[in-house]
């Protein structure tokens, strides 16, 4: 009797065990696989995915000043939304108290659809920088994660290394503010905005969320378009969303991940502090939840998920800032998001600019907030230092 007790009891223990486990959450999924994460079916996923890869004409819109012809051409490696080595120009100059546009905004496009209005970068626009395209899968995780939760992890941060939490305008929500997220400067804060503005500085085309046509170096291109404004009636930039919103986060390499060099750069990257900054883990907001100011409300497939970004999505000054400023203020001239690090392994040039090409030379070009980390990685045997690489590596 008294053993049928106790197997019952446990088995009892084990039911509740399972419904607690079922109802909290879950692992986001991952795979560069081209499958949905089960936001959408996969045949509208696909649908979706083929109007991200779809090369732009003029009479679709493109230009009349862009720099790309598809979503896919910045957004590709290993597969469609992921990252590139294809970067964007800004500039822009800095006055000593306040930094100041280049005409017709700090981004300054690579190709126009006629030679007479190429921009370039003007005489007196010292600050200059490039920016590397972004990964984008798994960014609908990123979008349904709750505002108060990256106030949290800012405020978990030791006082040095806090990170900026800003907020900036949702497109679609008549431009009330969200924390940002998306972009090197945390522009913005959901990924329909984020769509409509890649749509129109990426490839000059415009929308209902973004109907006005860029510049050429801050002169008007109106004689060159001959396409009417909106160039698109919106349904692109939906499609653009719905695919991000759908795409699964990158995935670990868990052979590499399970050999003990990369097992001990794991632990190291937290015992020198790397994940003060480079969060390992975070979990999304609740389904049911309304984010973007209305807009959007977190559904099941993104809702309640455990996501590993390596990143907190929170803008830092470490000694590599690009001096632009966007939707932050001039607080964050110096400030870029923190790179999350998933993915990491598909990149071969790193930081904002691309310009570090080699893991080690990455680390070592952090300085301000970063500092002491860096400080403590300095200091490792060259073992380790090689351990925490095959770590990142296996990211």
């Amino acid at each position: 009797m008294q053993r049928r007790h106790l197997l019952s009891v446990v088995a009892a223990i084990l039911v509740v065990t399972a419904a607690f486990t079922q109802s909290g959450p879950a692992e986001a999924p991952t795979g560069f696989d081209d499958q949905t994460n089960g936001f959408v079916d996969q045949t509208q996923f696909d649908l979706d995915k083929e109007t991200f890869e779809e090369r732009e004409t003029i009479a679709d819109g493109l230009g009349p000043v862009y720099n790309a012809q598809s979503c896919a051409e910045c957004h590709q490696n290993p597969v469609t939304g992921a990252i590139s080595q294809v970067t964007e120009l800004r500039a822009g100059h800095f006055d000593g108290l306040l930094f100041i546009n280049h005409p017709g905004g700090s981004l300054v496009n690579d190709r126009a659809i006629d030679p007479s209005i190429q921009e370039r970068v003007l005489g007196g626009n010292e600050v200059r920088t490039f920016r590397t395209s972004l990964n984008t899968l798994g960014d609908g995780f990123v979008e349904c994660i709750d505002s108060n939760t990256l106030v949290a992890i800012s405020n978990r941060q030791p006082l040095g290394m806090r990170g900026q939490f800003i907020q900036v305008p949702v497109l679609e929500a008549g431009n009330r503010v969200r924390g940002g997220r998306f972009g090197w400067k945390n522009q913005h804060a959901s990924l329909l905005s984020f769509a409509a503005d890649a749509y129109l500085n990426e490839m000059g085309i415009t929308s209902p969320l973004q109907p006005n046509e860029n510049t050429s170096n801050g002169n008007p291109v109106d004689t060159f378009d001959n396409v009417r404004d909106p160039d698109n009636d919106g349904e692109d930039v939906e499609a653009f969303a719905r695919f991000m919103r759908a795409t699964k986060a990158p995935p670990r390499d868990e052979v590499l991940a399970a050999t003990p060099s990369a097992r001990r750069g794991d632990q190291l990257f937290t015992l020198i502090g790397c994940d003060a900054c480079h969060v390992r883990t975070i979990t999304t907001a609740p389904p049911g939840t309304v984010i973007n100011q209305g807009a959007f409300t977190v559904p099941p497939a993104l809702g309640s998920k455990t996501i590993h970004p390596f990143g907190d999505f929170l803008l830092h000054n470490v000694g590599t800032g690009d001096g632009i400023v966007q939707n932050g203020g001039p607080s964050t001239r110096n400030k870029v998001r923190t790179a999350p690090l998933w993915g990491m392994r598909t990149r071969i040039r790193l930081m904002h600019d691309g310009l570090s090409l080699s893991r080690n030379e990455a680390i070592l070009r952090h300085a301000g907030e970063a500092a002491p980390v860096i400080f403590n990685y300095r200091v490792l045997s060259v073992a380790d230092k090689n351990a925490l690489i095959t770590f990142l590596n296996s990211l």
